[in-house]
This record gives structure tokens, C-alpha cells and sequence, in this order.
């Protein structure tokens, strides 16, 4: 479990998953939610279900790259 969270703490992990999250939350959040913010009907709920839309992607692309970057490590530890 440290060595996951230390994987997830680089900045190079956070970078990339802080992009996804950008990109793909926008995304999911005009799918969702264009109508309540176009009728400037946005609620606190509905910020708290925006931010969680924008979290989802992050916490994906986190756990997709330290997965990867783990395996990878185990793959080259195995090899020498």
C-alpha cells in the first residue's frame, strides 16, 4: 500500500491524472448538468456532483497509471 501511494504522490502521476480529470470532468459535466447551468439553476448539490464528476477521472487515471508503473517495475525486477 506505501509503495502504491508514493506511485500516486509523483508528479508525474498527479500531472496526468490531474489533465484527464480536467478534460474528461468538463465533458461529463456538460452532459449532466449543461441544462441546471445554462438556466443558472446550479445548487450546492450540484457543485458537490460536479466535483465528483471531475474526481472519478482523477482517481481512474491514478490507479490506471500506478497500476502500470507497478507492473512495469515488477516486470523489469523479475527480468534482472
Amino acid at each position: 500500500m506505501k509503495a502504491w501511494l508514493q506511485c500516486a504522490c509523483e508528479p508525474s502521476v498527479v500531472w496526468r491524472a490531474t489533465k484527464y480529470a480536467f478534460f474528461v470532468g468538463i465533458i461529463l459535466i456538460l452532459i449532466n448538468h449543461v441544462d441546471h447551468i445554462l438556466q443558472r439553476e446550479v445548487t450546492a448539490t450540484h457543485l458537490i456532483k460536479m466535483g465528483l464528476t471531475v474526481l472519478v477521472p482523477y482517481l481512474v487515471s491514478t490507479s490506471s497509471s500506478v497500476g502500470a508503473i507497478l507492473r512495469l517495475q515488477a516486470v523489469k525486477h523479475n527480468q534482472v
